[in-house]
């Protein structure tokens, strides 16, 4: 049995329709076991026997787009995935807050990994690494200026589109800590 969590792109927790308990219910009517939420930003964790990522994403998004409307996007990442990411310590003596904002950004199963990380010019951010077994760029961004994104998330979304998610290393490690529940 896998343990995954479905990283979902645009979910807004204030609609209607985007409720961890709706969200749940979709996994469930799947037939996914141990369906559970961490946060209301579209984390749901799930174990299944399936091993195919691709076919559960699309799987996943399929069910969620019919059931709810939702046409966001869909990421999965196995447990053993994150955890060695946890472990690899990618921010060695950095404390997640405001002015050391610690986040992965998953891209896709597919997207191409970058040839190079993009240049450091971006004074809000700093790119730590791309780990390539996880799928994600790890970033500590200074987001202590209201009102301000860091280029280097622009530059994400230039380059990858809508196939990447954002988390921060806190929801993170709340997703692998229910995933070992």
């Amino acid at each position: 049995m896998y343990r995954y969590v479905a990283l979902l792109r645009g979910i807004a927790p204030s609609l209607p329709n985007m409720t961890n308990d709706k969200l749940r219910g979709v996994f469930e009517s799947l037939r996914f076991e141990q369906v559970g939420s961490v946060l209301a930003s579209g984390n749901i964790v799930f174990r299944t026997s399936a091993s195919d990522v691709p076919a559960l994403e699309q799987r996943i998004q399929q069910a969620l787009n019919d059931r709810l409307g939702i046409a966001g996007v869909t990421i999965i990442r196995e447990h053993a995935e994150l955890r060695t990411l946890l472990d690899s310590d990618p921010f060695p003596g950095l404390t997640h807050g405001r002015g050391t904002y610690l986040t992965a950004t998953f891209l896709k199963d597919g997207a191409m990994a970058p040839e190079r990380l993009p240049e450091q010019a971006d004074p809000q951010a700093r790119i730590v690494a791309y780990d390539r077994a996880a799928r994600a760029f790890l970033a500590v961004g200074d987001n202590s200026t209201p009102g301000t994104t860091p280029d280097f998330m622009s530059w994400l979304d230039r380059t990858y589109g809508k196939d990447i998610t954002t988390r921060t290393w806190l929801t993170v490690q709340r997703i692998v800590k229910k995933l070992e529940a």
